[in-house]
């Protein structure tokens, strides 16, 4: 599977320029390659991220979650979700799972890891939860 360079390109601008909020990445399977779908702006939200994700297609996304630890410091993760609705076709379920090791390793700088079948599993008290 290969990989759009405007996905790299767009994540590097997403860590190191704080540019997104969060980048939904979506696989192009005419061209078998993974393609930026949707950037969110900074002042985006956690909900804003949840509502761009589509409810029966798979995606893989990253976000860049802010938040205070519980010694009072502004802190930042980045993270990387799967997103792979059960109600999502098969063939790209398994599209998305044999090929996300490998854009995965494309995004250096990612955090933490969140495979997500339904909204509950990438809920914003999880994301927080696994940030902490």
């Amino acid at each position: 599977m290969a990989v759009h360079d405007e996905c790299k390109l767009k994540f590097l601008e997403l860590k190191a320029k704080r540019n997104y909020r969060f980048i939904v990445f979506k696989i192009e399977e005419k061209i078998q390659q993974v393609v930026v779908e949707k950037l969110g702006g900074p002042d985006e939200t956690y909900d804003d991220f949840t509502a761009s994700m589509p409810a029966n297609e798979c995606r893989y996304a990253v976000f860049d979650f802010d938040f205070i630890t519980n010694e009072n410091c502004q802190k930042s993760k980045i993270f990387f979700i799967a997103w792979s609705p059960d109600t999502s076709r098969v063939r790209s379920k398994m599209l998305y799972a044999s090929s996300k090791d490998r854009f995965r390793r494309e995004l250096d700088g990612v955090q933490v890891e969140l495979q997500a079948t339904d909204p509950s599993e990438m809920s914003f008290d999880i994301i927080k939860g696994r940030a902490l």
